[in-house]
C-alpha cells in the first residue's frame, strides 16, 4: 500500500493482516481526502485522531499532507508495532505523531489536553463502535469547534450508525465494498 499525496506520496506503508483488518483502498482514501479538503479542512492546523488505526494508512496520509500531528489508537500490538515501523520508514518526525496501545473505549474515557479537528473511525465491520465512539468524543471534549469525524462502514449496511444530534451527517458515499460517513460538528445553541 502506498501513501497517496503530499511528503511522503508514493511511498509504501506495511499493513497489518489479520481478522477485522482491511487497509483502506488507494481509490478509497484519494476520494476522502479529497472530500476532506473541498470541506475546508486545513492541514497545517489540523490534529489527527485515528482510531482503530490498524497500520495506520490514513493518519499517516493526513500527516503527509501536512497535518500538525496524529495520535494512533490501536488495541492488538503487531499493528502497534506495524504503526511505528510505518513512522521511521516515512521518517515522519516524533513530534508529530503518537501511538497508543489501548483499547478506543477505554482510551477515550478521559478528555485531551488539546481536542483534535478531524478523527478517523475504521473500526472492525459488523460490529458497533462507531456510535459508542462518537458520543464518547463529544462528551469527553476530543473535538474542536469545526471537527470532522470519518467513519468506515460496509457498504452493505442499509442502518447508519446513531450518533450525537450535534454531529451533521455532511457525506454518505459507497466505494465498492466501503461506505464513507463523514459528520461535520453543528455549532451549540
Amino acid at each position: 500500500m502506498k501513501i497517496i499525496g503530499g511528503d511522503y506520496g508514493g511511498r509504501n506503508l506495511k499493513t497489518t493482516v489479520g481478522p477485522g483488518y482491511r487497509p483502506a483502498m488507494a481509490k478509497v482514501r484519494k476520494a476522502l481526502f479529497s472530500m476532506l479538503e473541498a470541506r475546508g479542512v486545513h492541514w497545517p492546523e489540523c490534529r489527527v485522531l485515528d482510531l482503530f488505526a490498524g497500520s495506520g494508512s490514513c493518519g499517516f496520509e493526513a500527516l503527509s499532507r501536512g497535518a500538525q500531528e496524529a495520535w494512533f489508537i490501536e488495541n492488538n500490538p503487531k499493528a502497534v508495532n506495524v504503526i511505528k515501523t510505518n513512522a521511521a520508514t516515512l521518517g515522519v518526525e516524533q513530534s508529530r505523531w503518537q501511538v497508543f496501545y489501548e483499547d478506543v473505549n477505554k482510551f477515550l474515557r478521559v478528555a485531551p489536553a488539546r481536542p483534535f479537528d478531524l478523527v478517523l473511525i475504521d473500526p472492525p465491520y459488523g460490529k458497533n463502535f462507531v456510535s459508542p465512539a462518537a458520543t464518547a468524543l463529544l462528551r469527553n471534549r476530543w473535538l474542536s469547534d469545526d471537527a470532522m469525524i470519518v467513519a468506515e462502514a460496509e457498504a452493505a449496511v442499509t442502518e447508519l450508525p446513531e450518533v450525537d444530534s450535534r454531529l451533521e451527517l455532511l457525506v454518505n458515499r459507497t466505494y465498492g465494498q466501503t461506505r464513507i460517513l463523514i459528520w461535520g460538528r453543528q455549532a451549540e445553541k
